[in-house]
């Protein structure tokens, strides 16, 4: 059985950085794709990032040249580095892991304050 576990999350101000890690335990296979979700109150989830196996991302528009996601396969980790954090981007961020099957995080809120 897989779980992904996050951390990282946390309240900073307007400007600041945060990094949030998500760690797969269990048996994924070797090409999975990693993304991070986020989802504010009131609002539909949203894919905030994306990284394939070999190291190919995307991002949503609302975040390019400010977040950068990352990934250690040997650790089956994936990172974000958020920079530059507006309040906008406020939400609860989810971890996903695809690979046949979608495995999610349980969720790590980040709050920006202006």
């Amino acid at each position: 059985q897989v779980h992904l576990v996050e951390s990282g999350g946390g309240l900073v101000q307007a400007g600041g950085s945060l990094r949030l890690s998500c760690a797969a335990s269990g048996r994924i296979l070797v090409d999975s794709y990693m993304g991070w979700y986020r989802q504010a109150p009131g609002k539909q989830r949203e894919l905030v990032a994306g990284i394939t196996v070999g190291g190919s991302t995307s991002y949503a528009d609302s975040v390019k040249g400010r977040f950068t996601i990352s990934r250690d396969n040997a650790k089956n980790t994936v990172y974000l580095q958020m920079n530059s954090l507006k309040p906008d981007d406020t939400a609860v961020y989810y971890c996903n892991v695809v690979d046949g099957r979608t495995y999610w995080g349980q969720g790590t809120q980040v709050t920006v304050s202006s």
